[in-house]
């Protein structure tokens, strides 16, 4: 009897460690940008990021720095109350219809000689909504303000 649990346990562990094995590999065949979070402007400016990393910044659309929208293509500042980062959005759709000045955003795109420059914006899901990284990110800047005053 005391043969078949010790064989019985050492196929569990063999099973196990095959387990392991396959989910690991598996995160390694995941694109590198597959867990990929945002990071501030006070983040990018301290360290920049090489002009062919793919990354997201967040933050704040600075009030009265978006240019006139021309199709798809327009220009903003993302902030988060220390930093400025200017950002050129060419995309292939028009910026969502809850995106503008003194709301969230996370932009993805590269950053390129001081400017990053988006292919893909998001904003927020309606006027309370802000993505929960950018509300640690403001907290830790000291300017973030709850919508409910």
């Amino acid at each position: 009897m005391k043969g078949l649990k010790k064989q019985r346990r050492v196929q569990v562990i063999v099973l196990a460690g095959i387990c392991l094995v396959g989910v690991l590999s598996v995160l390694a065949l995941l694109p590198k940008d597959a867990f990929q979070f945002f990071r501030s402007p006070t983040e990018v400016l301290a360290a920049p990021p090489s002009e062919d990393e793919y990354f997201q910044l967040g933050g704040l659309v600075k009030d009265g720095s978006m240019t006139p929208v021309e199709g798809v293509e327009f220009s903003f500042v993302v902030t988060d109350g220390a930093t400025e980062v200017p950002v050129r959005y060419v995309g292939g759709d028009p910026a969502p219809d809850l995106f503008g000045e003194g709301q969230g955003t996370i932009v993805k795109g590269y950053f390129v000689n001081g400017t990053f420059q988006a292919s893909e914006l998001l904003a927020k899901h309606d006027e309370t909504y802000m993505p929960a990284e950018v509300i640690d990110a403001l907290k830790e800047q000291g300017v973030y303000q709850a919508p409910n005053g």
